[in-house]
């Protein structure tokens, strides 16, 4: 790790991991991306930059400024001044032009990074000795007053580069900002690939790769949320990038609201990346003295395919983004009533699933929608955080004193941000629900969003949960947002600043969850957003683990959890095991897949124990064995993907492998079987050539045929390039696990 500034060659230069990102000043002002990619040390490449080439030298060439503005790889491009590019900032004026350009006035160098104020950031932790530096970039607009802070940090343990960027209202007048991007990245890729994170409720984050092409290829959201349509990641990759090799540019936003995320490729084959606030609905005024800080983008760079990158995000985030006390602790396994009994529970029924639940292990007793206000269906009672003693006689406390007694933990779900027309809140404060006056409120799930820029309902909402939460001994909570954002007016923010509503949302939430976690730091919070409409890394911040889908079909999840897994490590992946037929595709598979497939995230039930046959209950205390045994190499070790069944349409593989390669977890999903085929080969990873490793398989189902891999001993260098062979199993949907642990020697 290292940042320095080059002062004869004007350039900056930031060495993270085996990684290199160099910044130069073109023509004494003008702020240019020179090169990022594998380490060059070398301080002569300023010249990547074109600026010896004609006509990219305004200074001597005014004449064709123009020319030099919308071919010049900047590190942040402006509106209105000659790039015809998409651009990270638009500003609006007093007198009502639009138009910014940013001269290099200065830098900083210091130790650390710093936090960005009110929002989830990447941090240096207390016991890393100062493993962090930060470049500030100081540039700009004298005809605006504007100044702009161009923000970028690194680690020590890390191969990344974190942008950030603070603007500065220094002039006399207010300006509009119109659209504030995080970041911008100019490079050549005249071929290359584009990388995406697509899908719907129920089938979030599948992976989309499609070619480069010239023009915009957007991602986004503007629903108030990050959502299920769209992540708030891209990538860019050598056509030949695959797992293991090609080369990869990605960028990784830190935020759970609106978002922009584009690749734009030029008319000279060059490609713009950019990420940031989406601009659709965003207005935010910067009065004199005011400034705005924009939400960090992750910047990876990975010379060996997506596997690398995947390895560095999911250290990133476990070293430096997630603050749980859960983050190297182990998760209990809990199972939760909602497929179980929907809204038709009392406390008799909760008591009846605990008390199967931990004769089988399980740990903790969830509590979801219905517990509260008149809640029996979810048409009303959302904001009524008032417990319903009809459905729970004698009260939350004494059903979770019941649930202890047992010696399990309690957990309980919310939907804070929400309210219902059918509601007394509602009755009492219309005016707190976001919407535009005199226009009827679109409802979504009979429900209204809370409008959360409005102090009195940040602390309405706050005090409704801390109350619950101070009232019993509880050890989880679920926080849930079920709609979309749509009517977006505010009877709290005047007219001028309608168009801060959707940050200042954002804003709101993450107070509430630092608020929450602050009081209650031993909490294991876990969000949700109908599923996995706000995974995203500024929820991850807050929560160690979110609910990935609510589709827990374990054939649908392959594809789901794989696009999750991406970015995410296992250890932040809500999964469970579930009922069949699956709820939401009617789908039957075997008991045990649902469990490997589960595995490979935090783990519980979703599913009314009760009714379960003996032997599926005995192959739960099976599953709560093998949890026990795997969750710290699953949540602690490096994650392989070695097939994708969205790819080969037959069957999907994963790997997991310790970081001192002595153990590691290898899963196969046969998806759909093949007649008249033989064994499959399958090469695993991440092993220690050198080292012999004993195979063990991994068995729930006592009825199945005998175990194929027990006992056997290979060398890694046969299993990584020889391979494992798969027998040709019997049947869709079946699986395999087995266990590898290295002999000494």
């Amino acid at each position: 790790m290292e940042i320095e500034y080059l002062k004869d060659e004007g350039l900056f230069r930031l060495t993270a991991g085996d990684t290199e990102y160099v910044i130069g000043i073109a023509d004494g002002k003008y702020i240019g991306h020179v090169y990022y990619g594998r380490k060059i040390k070398d301080s002569q490449c300023g010249y990547l930059m074109r600026t010896e080439e004609a006509p990219f030298v305004p200074s001597s060439n005014l004449r064709e400024k123009c020319s030099f503005a919308d071919a010049f790889p900047a590190e942040y491009s402006t509106w209105g001044m000659g790039d015809y590019r998409d651009s990270c900032l638009n500003v609006r004026s007093s007198n009502g032009f639009r138009g910014c350009e940013l001269h290099y006035e200065d830098y900083r160098i210091f130790r650390g990074k710093p936090e960005l104020p009110g929002m989830p950031a990447t941090f240096c932790r207390e016991d890393d000795n100062g493993s962090g530096m930060t470049l500030e970039l100081i540039c700009r607009d004298e005809v605006l007053g504007l100044k702009v802070i161009l923000r970028y940090s690194v680690f020590e343990d890390s191969s990344v580069v974190i942008r950030s960027t603070e603007l500065v209202n220094e002039g006399k007048n207010p300006m509009y900002l119109e659209r504030v991007l995080t970041a911008c990245l100019d490079m050549d890729m005249e071929e290359g690939d584009l990388l995406t994170l697509g899908g719907s409720w129920a089938r979030e984050r599948h992976m989309v790769r499609r070619p480069l092409a010239f023009g915009k290829q957007i991602v986004s959201s503007f629903r108030g949320e990050s959502g299920h349509q769209d992540h708030p990641f891209l990538a860019v990759m050598s056509r030949n990038a695959g797992q293991d090799q090609g080369e990869v540019y990605a960028m990784h936003f830190v935020y759970s609201g609106n978002f922009l995320a584009e690749a734009e490729m030029s008319q000279f084959g060059s490609v713009r990346l950019l990420m940031g606030i989406h601009p659709e609905g965003f207005e935010w005024v910067l009065n004199p003295g005011d400034t705005f800080v924009t939400p960090e983008v992750v910047c990876v760079y990975s010379d060996q395919g997506l596997g690398k990158m995947t390895h560095i995000f999911h250290d990133l985030y476990r070293r430096h983004l997630i603050r749980s006390s859960y983050l190297h602790k182990k998760r209990p396994i809990l199972i939760n009533n909602w497929e179980a009994t929907y809204f038709n529970f009392d406390t008799e029924k909760l008591l009846e699933i605990a008390r199967e639940a931990k004769k089988r292990g399980i740990e903790m007793l969830v509590m979801d929608d219905g517990w509260f206000g008149e809640r029996n269906t979810d048409e009303g009672s959302l904001g009524d955080w008032q417990v319903n003693e009809k459905k729970l006689p004698g009260g939350l406390n004494y059903l979770v004193q019941q649930v202890r007694a047992l010696g399990m933990e309690f957990g309980i779900w919310f939907e804070p941000e929400m309210v219902s027309p059918d509601s007394n809140l509602y009755r009492t404060h219309p005016d707190w629900a976001v919407r535009i006056p005199e226009r009827e409120p679109v409802q979504s799930r009979a429900q209204y969003v809370l409008d959360l820029s409005r102090p009195e309902v940040v602390d309405y909402v706050y005090e409704s949960v801390a109350r619950i939460l101070r009232s019993a001994p509880i050890s989880y909570v679920k926080w849930d947002m079920n709609r979309q954002m749509s009517d977006i007016g505010s009877a709290y923010l005047g007219k001028e600043h309608q168009g801060e509503l959707f940050h200042r949302y954002i804003l709101g939430v993450y107070e509430l969850q630092e608020r929450l976690t602050r009081e209650f730091p031993e909490l294991l919070l876990e969000n949700c957003a109908s599923g996995g409409a706000r995974f995203d890394p500024g929820m991850l911040y807050y929560s160690p683990q979110i609910w990935c889908s609510d589709d827990t079909d374990a054939i649908e999840r392959l594809a789901i959890q794989e696009g999750t897994s991406l970015l995410y490590p296992l250890g932040t992946i809500g999964a469970h095991v579930s009922a069949c037929p699956n709820h939401i595709v009617g789908r039957v598979t075997p008991f045990e897949t649902r469990g490997h497939v589960a595995m490979a995230g935090t783990f519980g039930y979703e599913l009314d124990i009760t009714k379960l046959s003996e032997e599926e209950k005995q192959m739960v205390e099976e599953q709560v064995k093998m949890v026990h045994r795997f969750q710290p190499l699953i949540q602690e070790g490096d994650y392989y993907r070695i097939a994708s069944w969205q790819e080969n349409h037959r069957y999907d593989s994963w790997q997991v492998v310790s970081k001192d390669k002595t153990e590691a977890l290898f899963t196969y999903i046969q998806v759909l079987a093949q007649p008249n085929w033989h064994s499959r080969k399958i090469l695993l990873k991440g092993l220690n050539p050198e080292v012999r490793y004993q195979l063990e398989q991994i068995r729930q189902n006592k009825t199945g045929s005998g175990e194929t891999f027990t006992g056997k001993v290979y060398k890694g260098s046969l299993l990584m390039y020889g391979g494992l062979l798969i027998p040709r199993m019997e049947g869709d949907f079946t699986s395999v696990m087995i266990h590898l642990h290295a002999l000494k020697k």
